[in-house]
């Protein structure tokens, strides 16, 4: 955490005359999961295997001879009187067509990296204590998916499984991105900050507001006090805290503003400057 005054900087750079500043919603932080659900899905259809939807009561057999085929196969058998699901107009068997991995271990680490990520946007995580504690989690999914130990796992438990299919990789989390780019994209922009020479504006809702303020008395206070948030996945992100002087004080508060630092020193150096008109 830092607080900077204003006005002891040098004066701002040649042929710039404002900086945005925009305050990102928690959401920003989920972008973790989008390479993570491409990588699942890509290893899922690359494992060449698919997943057959069958009565209750199936049962797999062992080199079976099958007529019509040379060699014993390994095969299903159905209980008397049920039928495979057939498709509705040529009544011919549904062919597996749904891509699965075999292993439990991609649908594992996609699921810890969900919940992490659920976990660090919504809880405020502070010290070296918690960083190392969700560091092992994630490290140790890792290793347990490599070394085949979630099959061992959920094996121990009964008939739980994680199993997703490639495709739904894609289905289950695309909706959750188009929402995602949505907010950061156009919502997050809604509300911000424009810092020119001398004085600085808040604007609300896409312009439609917008009250500016002198910079007497102002104080600019930056807080990084959450690793995960403002330096793994915030790339450099921090919470921006204004605070206005004379008699009607006014704090706002802009959390999650990316590459905090640079915007900083570009803020305080425009702030330091007033325009001069001449007569």
């Amino acid at each position: 955490m830092s607080t900077t005054n204003p006005l002891t900087s040098s004066t701002a750079p040649a042929g710039q005359s404002s900086v945005t500043i925009i305050s990102y919603s928690d959401l920003f932080y989920w972008w973790p999961v989008w390479p993570a659900r491409f990588l699942m899905a890509r290893l899922t259809y690359l494992g060449g295997n698919y997943m057959a939807v069958v009565p209750a009561g199936t049962v797999a057999e062992k080199a079976r001879q099958v007529q019509g085929v040379d060699g014993p196969r390994d095969v299903l058998i159905l209980p008397a009187n049920r039928k495979l699901a057939r498709h509705e107009t040529t009544g011919v068997p549904d062919q597996p067509v749904r891509r699965v991995a075999r292993s439990n271990s991609p649908g594992s680490v996609f699921v810890t990296v969900l919940l992490m990520m659920i976990l660090i946007t919504n809880v405020r995580l502070g010290g070296v204590w918690s960083f190392v504690l969700i560091i092992v989690v994630l490290f140790a999914s890792v290793i347990f998916a490599l070394a085949g130990i979630w099959d061992k796992v959920f094996r121990l438990l009964g008939s739980s499984d994680v199993h997703i299919t490639a495709a739904r990789y894609l289905y289950m989390v695309s909706p959750l991105f188009v929402i995602w780019l949505a907010v950061f994209l156009l919502y997050d922009r809604m509300n911000y900050a424009t810092f020119g020479r001398g004085q600085f504006t808040i604007h609300h809702t896409f312009g439609a507001a917008a009250t500016t303020y002198e910079v007497y008395g102002l104080s600019l206070e930056k807080k990084r006090d959450d690793f995960f948030r403002h330096w793994l996945f915030g790339m450099g992100s921090g919470d921006l805290v204004i605070r206005t002087g004379g008699a009607n004080a006014r704090t706002f508060e802009l959390p999650n503003v990316l590459f905090v630092g640079s915007k900083l020193v570009t803020t305080q150096r425009l702030l330091q400057e007033r325009q001069v008109v001449k007569a």
